[in-house]
């Protein structure tokens, strides 16, 4: 039986792993506005919150390539528990400490350990999934993230109240809270990881090191599916740093911009739902070029004053949008990488998601400490549609090299010569025996030579 059709474990550890995720993911959602109320109520302004932001992904950025190093190597579950415990560690503190560059220290911790959990939960999604379950089973995958962005907000807009100055304290104590969210994550890290696993062999551990990063990055698809990703990442992440800020300058209350972040979350699980139809209907290189350029249009729009209904029905289409460029970048990449450093592959996606999510809100404080708190949201735009051209032409390559030219005609291999049947085997013919002497003869002959005689 060959390894693709090998039957694979249940599924099971996918609702497991699913479930852990929204809890983790939950944790980090409800945790990164709260982070930004709190460095406001400390004094920080538009350009400190986006250094803030883009230290959450400063520690990531040296460590994704090293643990994807090590996942290909050897088991992926372990990183699962450390992620929760950094995730829930860098929370806590981070609303315990009143002084803006222990927040941005610890935020970097929070990211850290986030960056731990993707990195195992992708690999173990990629190992135990068939190829043709891969974009169902990372779209299901990432609706554990929707859901912890679905309900992150929210929770964090119930508990923070800028009223009578409470702005600090309410804020610090979403950060506690998100610390206890995160650790519930803990009770689902059961019997995820099958020990006996295709790609988790010898064979593996020793090729996985043998194969360097520009061959990864070489290979066609990988380059368009990080880039895609990060832009999608990076919109996301943006969005939920920046619109707390927006809010406080049109006068937005916490809590409807938690409902508005939850609504672009609760969007993004819809279009994750009916992935499989939509990649019927359109094929992947239509659907992620046309996701890609409609967000960028999206986030464009989001620079303008528009009112609060308005903000709702682009955020809940700017989340359907958004929904499409994850999962299908990490089977693109998945596909695309060598089979023996698919979890490098998977590291490296994530050091380009990291990237951007470093050097974007770095960008976006910039822009917003110069031409106002929205103008971030045009940079994103830009970012989108960069990656809709990017996707298109990576598509259109992969078609090109799957056609062969016309002046090459494939001709059909001529028969081969079948040899002339051996002759028909006959049998030897008889050696022909010599007539015996006549015993009668012999005896009757001497008697007549005696009569002679």
């Amino acid at each position: 039986m060959t390894p693709a059709s090998r039957p694979g474990p249940g599924r099971g550890w996918l609702l497991r792993l699913v479930i852990a995720f929204a809890f983790a993911q939950g944790a980090v959602s409800m945790a990164r506005p709260a982070v930004s109320y709190r460095a406001l109520a400390l004094g920080a302004d538009e350009t400190a919150v986006g250094v803030i932001a883009g230290v959450y992904a400063l520690l990531p950025l040296f460590a994704a390539v090293p643990l994807g190093r090590r996942t290909d190597h050897g088991r992926c579950a372990p990183l699962l528990p450390v992620g929760v415990v950094l995730i829930s560690g860098g929370c806590a503190l981070s609303g315990a400490v009143s002084s803006l560059p222990a927040m941005a220290a610890w935020s970097g911790v929070m990211g850290l350990g986030h960056l731990c959990f993707v990195i195992g939960a992708q690999s173990i999604v990629a190992r135990q999934s068939a190829p043709a379950e891969q974009d169902r089973n990372f779209g299901h995958f990432t609706i554990g993230a929707s859901l912890g962005q679905l309900g992150g907000p929210i929770a964090a807009g119930a508990l923070i109240s800028g009223e009578s100055g409470a702005l600090g304290r309410t804020s610090a104590l979403a950060l506690l809270v998100s610390a206890g969210v995160c650790a519930v994550a803990l009770t689902s890290l059961w019997r995820i990881e099958h020990r006996r696993t295709p790609g988790a062999g010898p064979a593996t551990k020793a090729g996985a090191a043998k194969v360097p990063v520009t061959r990864i990055l070489g290979a066609r698809g990988v380059p368009a599916g990080i880039f895609i990703s990060m832009a999608v990442l990076s919109s996301t992440d943006i969005l939920t740093a920046y619109l707390p800020v927006v809010g406080e300058h049109r006068g937005i209350a916490p809590a409807t911009v938690g409902l508005l972040l939850s609504l672009r979350a609760a969007a993004t699980i819809a279009c994750r739902l009916v992935m499989t139809p939509m990649l019927r209907l359109l094929g992947r290189t239509a659907l992620l070029t046309t996701s890609c350029l409609l967000a960028g249009l999206l986030c464009t729009g989001m620079a303008l004053p528009v009112p609060v209904p308005v903000l709702a029905v682009m955020l809940a289409a700017l989340g359907f949008c958004l929904g499409v460029g994850q999962p299908l970048s990490m089977t693109t990449v998945v596909q695309a990488a060598p089979a023996e450093a698919r979890s490098t592959a998977l590291a490296l996606r994530l050091t380009g998601n990291r990237l951007g999510q470093a050097g974007a809100p770095a960008a976006a404080g910039l822009i917003a400490g110069t031409a106002g708190a929205a103008a971030p949201f045009a940079l994103l735009g830009a970012l989108l549609l960069a990656a809709a051209g990017l996707g298109l032409r990576s598509g259109r390559a992969a078609g090109a090299s799957s056609v062969r030219p016309e002046s090459a005609p494939v001709r059909p291999p001529e028969p081969t010569p079948v040899p002339p049947a051996p002759d028909a085997v006959r049998p030897p013919e008889p050696t022909p025996v010599p007539p015996a002497p006549d015993a009668v003869r012999e005896r009757s002959a001497p008697r007549a030579d005696r009569h002679r005689s």
